[in-house]
């Protein structure tokens, strides 16, 4: 296989300067394009430097499609407007498109899953091997015990995450909902405050917290009558991110057009 040829989008962000450097590290693909926002003071650079690397001959600019139209996939943690469109040009280029974007809703779900028609979308609210085996772990416990044992998400992220609860904690709830096959949306509850009454049996609640530097922590908590089951995973370099997602990417290379999460790139969905 010849070496696959990735472009970062969003690559003057603090997370798209990791993936250049995954990129640069991993064996069996190359940085081909590095895309920043129009007016942005980096456009020109030679993105191995912006990335505090060698220069590596590849120059950030604003214009997507050329880039792509010389790319085999892209790896993009931008906005969900701007993997929307991202999502179409990769489906006009027919190219791997991964994306480790958050606070996704319904209707960007409906549009990716479009452009899956023509391009190989892998998605995940969190692409590190840890956190995907922990939702395949969640999974399997809350099919397995019923519902005397409520489900909790626990998460805490730094103080300039802008979307809550977490797209790492929706998929853990969406898994523990798959688990007890049932619709996360019919049965999360995402606040409490005041007089709430009882617990509802099956429900599946959110707490999120916020605050210094914290990459990210995670907790799934079963709470029965006189025991407890936590799992738990803590992230302690972004770049565990960079890295799962340049994984996907390649996994993706030889793939058919369609929709995948890091549950299909990981073999997970037998647990």
């Amino acid at each position: 296989m010849s070496e696959m040829r990735l472009v970062v989008v969003g690559a003057t962000g603090r997370m798209g300067r990791m993936l250049i450097r995954a990129v640069a590290e991993t064996e069996g693909c190359r940085l081909a394009g590095a895309i920043g926002r129009e007016g942005s003071p980096a456009l020109g650079q030679d993105a191995g430097v912006l990335a505090g690397l060698a220069p590596l001959g590849v120059s950030v600019t604003a214009d997507p499609l050329p880039v792509f139209a010389k790319a085999d996939g892209l790896l993009d943690f931008t906005s969900p407007a701007a993997t929307v469109s991202f999502a179409n040009l990769a489906a006009q280029a027919r190219i791997v498109h991964v994306i480790g974007t958050t606070g996704l809703q319904d209707e960007d779900f409906t549009k990716l899953e479009a452009a899956a028609r023509h391009a190989r979308i892998v998605q995940s609210g969190n692409m590190s091997l840890g956190v995907n085996l922990l939702a395949g772990l969640v999974r399997k416990v809350a099919a397995t015990l019923g519902e005397d044992f409520d489900i909790e998400v626990l998460e805490m992220h730094h103080r300039m995450k802008v979307d809550a609860p977490s797209g790492t904690a929706l998929l853990l709830g969406d898994a523990a909902a798959e688990g007890r096959k049932v619709s996360l949306k019919e049965r999360s509850v995402r606040s409490r405050d005041g007089h709430t009454g009882a617990r509802n049996p099956g429900d599946i609640g959110f707490a999120t917290l916020r605050g210094g530097s914290v990459v990210g922590d995670h907790s799934v908590i079963f709470a029965g009558q006189g025991e407890r089951l936590e799992l738990s995973h803590r992230a302690e370099d972004r770049g565990i991110f960079a890295r799962g997602a340049v994984k996907a990417a390649l996994w993706g290379f030889d793939k058919k057009p369609g929709y995948y999460t890091m549950a299909d790139v990981l073999g997970l969905n037998d647990l």
